[in-house]
């Protein structure tokens, strides 16, 4: 992976925002489990330790009480989110962690959430199925004295967090557009056409995926020639590709935002026939980086967002609880924001990331 492949500056959406572009290291030393797929036994997770004895934040503190929240598990990206905090949450023994429904809509989790204010945990980590339409819940605890952790789908009001945690879904956009705009460049493909599958729309998250991926690529002098948006699923991964082969008939690089409805879209592919462009994927599942090692797919690379966020999540909510700060900072208090860096796996450094895939 060379450097031009990677992102890791200020978003370009022109929010103004201070964060901290956590690596795999900065809350602690990490052990990782061992890897599995889905459908074995033991799910795959990420955790950290807390570096054992050269770390003060390794040592048991006041018991605290987490609750958790996130939707069902029926995405496997989703499952790893749920998977990591419950596993991470085992490696502190002054930790509980009380998991609450999220229910089918936001509406549903919100009414779990609200119930467990009640119940008074020391610190609430969820996922919400809408930053936005759960925003007033996080507000409602913060003023109830909960500290929230908000993962992935961002609250807009910044009062209705203590750390919000998330991957950088514009720096996924420039990791996949600077990926395909060096390997149209390598090919000698001067204007090429190029394909993107989205996530859901509606979802800010998508948004700045989209936005990444068209500013990398106009810095190179290219642009997205038809996009579609899917649910996230297979299913819809599967229609949407379909419908975008039709449109285009000859394409030189389709990037698709996430790895799991990606399983759709390599079966539209294959039913379809094409094979005369590459692909990139997102976040890094284990099935989509063992394709792209195997190398015997249109799958190319793909670009992390990993569901190790929620392990940090549970990290952070302890010492939040604590009143601990972070060992390696100076800063007396954990941050209030944390965006993950969107690295690109490629068949070079496939194996590298194997043990990480979801």
């Amino acid at each position: 992976m060379t450097d031009d492949w990677r992102y890791a500056s200020e978003p370009k959406n022109g929010i103004q925002r201070r964060h901290l572009l956590l690596g795999g290291a900065a809350v602690g030393a990490g052990a990782l489990l061992t890897a599995c797929t889905s459908n074995e036994e033991q799910p795959n997770t990420q955790t950290n330790t807390g570096g054992g004895g050269s770390n003060p934040n390794s040592s048991p503190g006041k018991k605290v009480t987490i609750g958790f929240s996130a939707p069902a598990a029926d995405h496997g990206w989703i499952a790893a989110i749920t998977n990591n905090a419950k596993a991470q949450a085992k490696q502190f023994s002054d930790v509980e962690l009380k998991e609450v429904a999220a229910g089918a809509d936001a509406a549903a989790q919100r009414a779990a959430l609200s119930t467990l204010i009640s119940q008074k945990p020391d610190v609430i980590v969820l996922l919400p199925y809408d930053g936005k339409e759960l925003n007033s819940f996080g507000l409602e605890a913060m003023k109830a004295g909960v500290p929230v952790v908000n993962l992935d789908r961002a609250f807009p009001d910044a009062l209705a967090y203590r750390l919000q945690i998330k991957g950088d879904n514009y720096g996924m956009g420039v990791s996949a557009g600077n990926f395909v705009a060096a390997q149209m460049k390598a090919k000698g493909v001067a204007n090429p056409v190029i394909g993107e599958i989205a996530g859901i729309d509606q979802l800010e998250l998508t948004q700045e995926r989209s936005k990444g991926f068209r500013d990398a690529l106009a810095a190179a002098g290219m642009r997205v020639s038809n996009r579609r948006a899917a649910e996230f699923t297979v299913d819809t991964g599967q229609r949407e590709a379909t419908l975008l082969l039709q449109a285009l008939p000859k394409m030189d690089a389709l990037w698709n935002h996430d790895d799991d409805q990606g399983v759709g879209v390599l079966a539209a592919i294959k039913q379809a026939n094409r094979s005369e462009f590459l692909m990139v994927g997102g976040a890094g599942s284990k099935s989509a980086i063992e394709a792209i090692q195997a190398d015997n797919s249109v799958l190319k690379a793909t670009v992390t967002y990993s569901p190790s966020m929620a392990s940090s999540a549970i990290s952070l909510a302890r010492l939040i609880g604590q009143n601990r700060k972070m060992s390696d900072l100076v800063e007396l208090q954990v941050p209030k924001e944390i965006i993950l860096a969107s690295e690109t796996i490629t068949k070079e450094n496939a194996g590298q990331y194997l043990p990480l895939g979801f």
